[in-house]
This record gives C-alpha cells, sequence and structure tokens, in this order.
C-alpha cells in the first residue's frame, strides 16, 4: 500500500515513516459509476482519496442539482463538515465512473494527526488547498463570465470535457446546457 500510496502527488511531502502510519489504516475500496460516496445532512465518518475514476460534489437547488466540483485522481473526497465540525455536510459527492479509492475513518485519522505532527500538518495542508481552490471558485464566478470560466474549464482540466456529462459542466459553470452548446461553438 506504501508503495501505491507513494505515486499520488498529495502523499509527495510526507516522510516514510508518516507515509507507512497512513497506510496502514488506508484501505482500498472500489465504488461503481454512481455511487454517491457522500451524502448530504449526514455526518460522514470517511476520508477518501480517488486513485482513478472522477468525481463531483452537488448540492439539490430549487428543481436541479447543481455541480461545484470536480474531483479526478489523487484529490480528497470528504464531507467538509463533517470532517472539521463533526457535523452534516451540504455536499453529496457522486462517482462519475468505476473507481478505485483510499479509504480511512476520520477516528483513525484524526488519532494519527494527534501522534504524528508531519501528519496534523499535512492534514492541515489539505484543508488549507480546498479553501484556497473554493474562494477561486468564488471569484472566477463572481468576477468572470461563462464563456471565460468555460475557456478556464478546458485549460485546467481538458480531460474532463470528455468523460463528464454536459449537464454537470454547464451547471459547474452556472449555465443552461443550451447555453453550454453556444459557448462550446463559438471557442472552436
Amino acid at each position: 500500500m506504501q508503495e501505491k500510496l507513494k505515486n499520488i502527488k498529495l502523499f509527495s511531502v510526507l516522510g516514510d515513516d508518516a507515509l507507512s502510519l497512513l497506510a496502514n489504516y488506508f484501505k482500498v475500496v472500489n465504488h461503481k459509476k454512481g455511487t454517491i460516496l457522500i451524502h448530504a445532512e449526514k455526518v460522514e465518518p470517511y476520508f477518501y482519496i480517488l486513485e482513478t475514476g472522477i468525481a463531483r460534489a452537488y448540492s439539490d437547488g430549487e428543481n436541479q442539482q447543481i455541480t461545484f466540483w470536480f474531483g479526478q485522481a489523487g484529490d480528497v473526497l470528504l464531507s467538509y463538515n463533517s470532517y472539521i465540525n463533526n457535523k452534516p455536510g451540504y455536499e453529496n459527492i457522486e462517482l462519475l465512473e468505476d473507481s478505485v479509492l483510499y479509504q480511512i475513518h476520520l477516528h483513525d485519522l484524526f488519532e494519527l494527526y494527534n501522534q504524528h505532527l508531519a501528519l496534523a500538518n499535512w492534514g492541515r495542508k489539505i484543508a488549507e488547498r480546498e479553501l484556497i481552490a473554493t474562494e477561486n471558485r468564488l471569484i472566477d464566478r463572481s468576477f468572470k463570465d461563462a464563456k471565460e470560466r468555460y475557456r478556464d474549464f478546458i485549460v485546467q482540466s481538458p480531460n474532463l470535457i470528455k468523460r463528464v456529462a454536459l449537464k454537470h459542466i454547464a451547471s459547474y459553470l452556472g449555465v443552461t446546457q443550451v447555453t453550454l452548446s453556444r459557448i462550446r461553438s463559438a471557442c472552436k
């Protein structure tokens, strides 16, 4: 397991001893496309790292699901409200492809944080990274038009355009599918 974890960029900052400790607690799980891994309004007890596959985070809006995040290989999947506050989250995380994930129970992860400073700092860095990513998405939504957001999306995540349903990409960009089709035509 330790050798597999070394190949994931997220673990590159950890030394062998910290990585070995984590490897003892992580378990490999396989889930099918369409699995809802994280459920809104539920305290979720697990922290996942996506080895293969794609995921999306969404919330249920009025008559629609609103996608606000896509996860790819090496990304962390969890309910941040459950992770930080031990409270129900607001998001659902759905697997868009058959996926292989590393899973650890939050209780075990927090015990490791308490025992090993490098792991505690690693956990803090993960939360900080997500804070910055969330801030960037908010700023982009506030100051860029849909065409600019689409161009950024295809530059930052070119492989998703062929692997994710257009309705999810449209929702992520904050536009209808019809508008997304027009934007795509204009950008060719």
